[in-house]
Parts: structure tokens; C-alpha cells; sequence
């Protein structure tokens, strides 16, 4: 640690901080005023004393080794301060991003100096997020704290893995006092973090039926299950409707009661509709809901699917229709004797002899 000092004219010094000499002291006079620190931090840090000369200001510094940590401004010690109102008044606490992509911060500037300050801000976000409300400079007056609200938004929450978690940064630099610019640069900087939330969303697709179906017969329909949430998720519950009363569904989607599904991930079973051979033609409505597994059952997916059931055709006496084998078919008989060899010979030549005489 050591003594420096040096000199500079009091009339700037005036003009620039507004300060003013005493009436009572001579202007010739080698009169000293005692400034304490808390009075002049804002100008330069560690000054004992100035002695005001007759056109002169004599400042003597103890100029030592201080540790950053002492250096940065106090608002115990009369200057300006930047701040951020951390969850839970806890800087180790993050900002939780909602589901629509969106949080807010307050940050505020504590101005305890005798002097106005002008700051001006810079920001940065993680998550490719777009801020708004966020001010570009402010002056603050002395004694005040003035608070800012900023919004961050635009977040693909449910692109970014759950629970994770990535700084900001909010920088402040001190531009002017009292509408002066500053002669020596200030900044101060606050970190806070932003969490992405875990966010469980099953979505369910039933597939539409080929064609309608007879009575007495069934279909089978595809059910496919995506994992659309941000976190590994699976089916809790799940639930076959139809408004049909002569229909029926197996369980043969309960095989998705037990698969685990990643981020993006599906997977598909089958669904097996059957309508009796009583069944009156109509348009069936056939309905899946299911329930998230991570969501406690709280985050319901539903979707249907119409299926005609129609009467089968049934047969009508038409000549040009085949008959049915299974109808009976009657056999004419006779106990005439079968021609000979020797009548079928005959017949030969004859139709020869007929046929040569014609030519």
C-alpha cells in the first residue's frame, strides 16, 4: 500500500460532480476538506482526502492490492446496485419455464448514491428465447429502486429434455451521473438460471376401418400411442367405449399398460370389434381414451373412429344364378336296356352313306 497524488483543476471538478467551495473559505486559503469515502465512492475508491487550492483540487489516494470482492459497488456505501428477485429470494433457485414456453424476471437497480446514475443493460438467454419489457438503459434517481419485468418466451419446451436447466446473464453498465459521463467505467452483472419442466403428453390415434362389417363378423382396428411430452411416460389407464349394444371389444390393448415410451417415442396394438349375428344395421361409434402414467393419470388423450355394421346378403331364386350345392337335386331313372356295340356301328355307316350321297 501506498500514497499517490495528484491534481486537477477544481473548476472541472466542480462542473463534473457539483461540487461547490465553501463561502466561508478564502479563495487563496490552503484549506482542507476531509471527504469521506462513503461521500466520493462514486468518483474513485479509496480516497482519503483532497485539499482545495486556489484554482486546484489536490486528491490523496491510498492506492493497495483490494480484492475484487471489495471493489464492487455497495449500496451500504452509498452507490448503485443490480439485482435480480431470485425464487424463493434464493440465487441458487431457477426459473421454471412453463409449458408455454414462458417465464418472468424482475430485476431491479438500487441507486443510493447522491447522484442520479444512467445504466445501460445487456442481456443474454438461453433456449434461442425472445425477451420482452426489457429496457435498454434507465436513469435512476438518487434514493430510488426501480424494478423491470422481463419476459422471456418462445422456449420448444417439449423439444428440450426435462429438467434442464441453463444460465442468463443481465449486465448493467454505468453510463452517466447526474447526466455527466462517467470518467471511470462500472458494470455489474447477475446470473440466473431457467429449468425446462417436465411436461407428460400422451396422444392416442384409433385408425379408421377398411370398409363396414357383416353381423356375426369382426374387424380388427389399429390403436397407436406417441409420446409427445418432454420425459419417458407410459399408459396408466385406458378405456374401449362404443354405442352400440350388440358389439364388443377384446383387451388386446392392455399390452400398452406395459411399455415404456422415450421422448418421441409410439407404439401400437391392436383392437379387436365384433358385432353379433343380431346386430341391426347401424353407424357404431368406437371410442379409446387413455391416461398419462407420469401426469398420475391426470392428462387424458380420446379418439374414435364410426363403423358401419351392415345385415349379409342372403340368396334369391334367379335362373342365372348358380344353384347352391347343398340344395337337393332330383335323379330321373329309366329300366330301358343301353344300346349295343352293334346299333352304334350301324348308326356310323348309315350317316356316312347319307352324307356321301348328298355330295
Amino acid at each position: 500500500m501506498y500514497l499517490l497524488s495528484f491534481e486537477i483543476s477544481s473548476k472541472s471538478f466542480i462542473q463534473e460532480y457539483g461540487f461547490e467551495r465553501s463561502k466561508s473559505s478564502p479563495k487563496s486559503s490552503n484549506s482542507s476538506v476531509i471527504i469521506g469515502l462513503k461521500e466520493i465512492r462514486f468518483l474513485i475508491s479509496n480516497i482519503l482526502a483532497m485539499q482545495i487550492l486556489e484554482d486546484k483540487i489536490v486528491f490523496k489516494i491510498i492506492v493497495a492490492t483490494i480484492p475484487n470482492s471489495m471493489a464492487q459497488p455497495d449500496p451500504s456505501l452509498g452507490n448503485w446496485e443490480l439485482g435480480i428477485e431470485y425464487p424463493g429470494e434464493d440465487d441458487s433457485n431457477p426459473f421454471i419455464v412453463s409449458e408455454a414456453g414462458m417465464a418472468s424476471i424482475t430485476m431491479f437497480v438500487d441507486n443510493q448514491a447522491p447522484l442520479s446514475v444512467k445504466v445501460s443493460f445487456e442481456y443474454e438467454f438461453p433456449f434461442d428465447a425472445e425477451i420482452m419489457g426489457a429496457p435498454e438503459d434507465a436513469t435512476i434517481e438518487p434514493g430510488n429502486n426501480d424494478s423491470f419485468t422481463i419476459t422471456v418466451r418462445g422456449i420448444d419446451v417439449y423439444d428440450i429434455d426435462a429438467g434442464k436447466i441453463e444460465s442468463f446473464t443481465i449486465t448493467a453498465n454505468l453510463e452517466e451521473r447526474n447526466g455527466m459521463p462517467v470518467i471511470i467505467p462500472e458494470s455489474q452483472e447477475k446470473i440466473g438460471d431457467l429449468e425446462i419442466p417436465e411436461i407428460f403428453l400422451l396422444n392416442v390415434e384409433i385408425a379408421d376401418p377398411i370398409g363396414p362389417m357383416n353381423s356375426g363378423t369382426d374387424t380388427i382396428l389399429k390403436v397407436t400411442v406417441t409420446n409427445q411430452g418432454n420425459t419417458r411416460d407410459k399408459v396408466r389407464e385406458l378405456e374401449v367405449t362404443d354405442d352400440c349394444p350388440l358389439m364388443t371389444t377384446d383387451t388386446g390393448l392392455d399390452t400398452l399398460l406395459t411399455r415404456n415410451l422415450e421422448k418421441g417415442g409410439k407404439t401400437t396394438a391392436d383392437l379387436k370389434v365384433t358385432a353379433s349375428e343380431s346386430h341391426p344395421q347401424r353407424n357404431c361409434r368406437v371410442e379409446v381414451t387413455i391416461a398419462s402414467d407420469g401426469a398420475d393419470g391426470s392428462q387424458l388423450s380420446t379418439d374414435f373412429t364410426r363403423i358401419t355394421v351392415e345385415q349379409p346378403p342372403t340368396n334369391t331364386e334367379d335362373p342365372d344364378v348358380p344353384v347352391d350345392e347343398d340344395d337337393p337335386v332330383e335323379v330321373v331313372t329309366s329300366n330301358l336296356p343301353a344300346p349295343g356295340i352293334g346299333v352304334i356301328l350301324c348308326s356310323l355307316i348309315g350317316a356316312l352313306y347319307v352324307n356321301t350321297r348328298r355330295r
